[in-house]
């Protein structure tokens, strides 16, 4: 797998730090990905031309993250069937909590799963489990992890267990 898989939008490069989570996550699934700014508001052509070409370019899913009004993910699924992931950025007055309603207030027909607010990680997660209904290779990396993710807890929690009874 060379050829991207899941695209990263984001509205501005303010977006970058949280979205980077969502790409270092990927590189750890072994996932091929490929990032883009493009704004709803202020790029909205660039916008829809990328999710219409999307598919023919060999890209399954689009993870959007954006803050404030939020529109990127909509805006997106508004113009594919590709499945699309909303994050909502921690951003403004409301401090992400607009981005969370704008990302996951979708009418019916354009759905867009939404992770917490600066969920980037958990959107790649994402990601990667609608990739291993096709891909087994994704599917064996995500249950690798899911275990080792087990056994670092279970560690952990051995070790604060002993630190108590001492």
């Amino acid at each position: 797998m060379k050829k991207p898989l899941v695209a990263i939008l984001m509205g501005s490069e303010s977006d970058l730090p949280v979205m980077e989570k969502a790409m270092e996550a990927l590189k750890e699934m072994g996932v091929p990905y490929e990032v883009e700014i493009s704004s709803a508001h202020r790029l909205p052509e660039k916008t829809a031309n990328y999710a219409r070409r999307a598919r023919k370019r060999g890209i399954e899913v689009l993870i959007a993250g954006a803050g404030l009004a939020a529109h990127l993910a909509g805006a997106l699924a508004s113009h594919t069937t590709l499945p699309v992931i909303g994050v909502p950025i921690k951003s403004g007055a409301l401090e992400g909590v607009d981005a969370l309603y704008s990302t996951v207030q979708m009418p019916p027909g354009v759905p867009v799963a939404t992770v917490g607010i600066d969920g980037a990680k958990n959107g790649a997660y994402l990601a990667c489990e609608i990739l291993s209904i096709k891909y087994p290779e994704i599917a064996a990396r995500l249950e690798d992890f899911r275990r080792k993710t087990r056994r670092s807890l279970e560690e952990k929690s051995k070790v604060m267990k002993r630190g108590k009874r001492k």
